[in-house]
């Protein structure tokens, strides 16, 4: 793995030393350059928690992931780059379902400067800027968050919804280690009840909010006004995958 090439493909051209501006940086521009996508589920290439492949599929091939391949390889930057950071086990919650997910859903990260702060690069439509931990918030283009401390080293990162406060994800402060993540990582491909095996989508955020592919629809969304487009056919679907995203499978 080449951190030089990593850095060129979210268009980093100079190495500063640890901080929360350059960690604001490496966050907004990791989300503005690889995107969120599940395209390898269910039968087309095997996700293995191994970082050497998750980063010839994701830096070399100019390809995105899903949480455990983002975050994990942003981890891995991260920490090259001289940063602290945890990995963190998160549960989703599921608002049409109204559950939580298992340990291990989602993976998050918790990195330590100055004070802690919590960094996704793995969960979609997300906060775009480090959230100051344990309780503090941020405002941008794709919404408001805040994290909620409840209890011993219990937290809830919320997402503001017509003056309502709703739950992204639960998750403990409690450090993990990547293979952690492997249960979870084959549920995730293999089970019938896992939304994975149900869809195909590609996301990725712009500096005005951000392009959305699914199996049946591209949505554009620009300054809060979204455009929708339906998809009708696989061939149509390639094509707009690689207009958008210059992917090809």
């Amino acid at each position: 793995m080449e951190l030089k090439f990593y850095l060129q493909r979210i268009g980093i051209d100079r190495i500063k030393k640890p901080s929360l501006e350059f960690l604001a940086e490496l966050q907004m521009k990791h989300l503005l350059a690889v995107p969120f996508e599940d395209l390898d589920i269910p039968d087309r290439a095997r996700i293995i928690l191994d970082l050497n492949r998750i980063y010839d599929k994701i830096i070399p091939t100019k390809r995105g992931g899903f949480c455990y391949e983002l975050n994990g390889l942003f981890h891995w930057l991260l920490t090259q780059l001289g940063y602290k950071v945890d990995m963190l086990s998160a549960r989703v919650y599921n608002h049409s379902k109204k559950e939580l997910g298992p340990e291990f859903d989602h993976m998050t990260l918790l990195v330590h400067l100055d004070q802690d702060y919590l960094v996704d690069v793995g969960f979609g439509d997300s906060f775009r800027c480090p959230i100051p931990f344990p309780d503090g918030r941020t405002k941008d283009v794709s919404g408001e968050y805040k994290l909620f401390h409840r209890k011993d080293e219990n937290y809830e990162l919320k997402k503001l919804h017509d003056n309502d406060w709703l739950t992204e994800y639960k998750f403990t402060s409690v450090p993990r280690d990547f293979l952690d993540y492997a249960a979870m990582c084959n549920y995730q491909q293999d089970a019938s009840s896992s939304t994975f095996r149900n869809r195909n989508v590609c996301t990725l955020a712009t500096m005005n909010g951000r392009i959305t592919l699914s199996n049946s629809s591209l949505t554009i969304t620009e300054n809060g006004a979204k455009t929708k487009f339906d998809v009708s056919s696989e061939k149509e679907f390639a094509a707009m995958l690689k207009k958008y995203f210059n992917i090809i499978l």
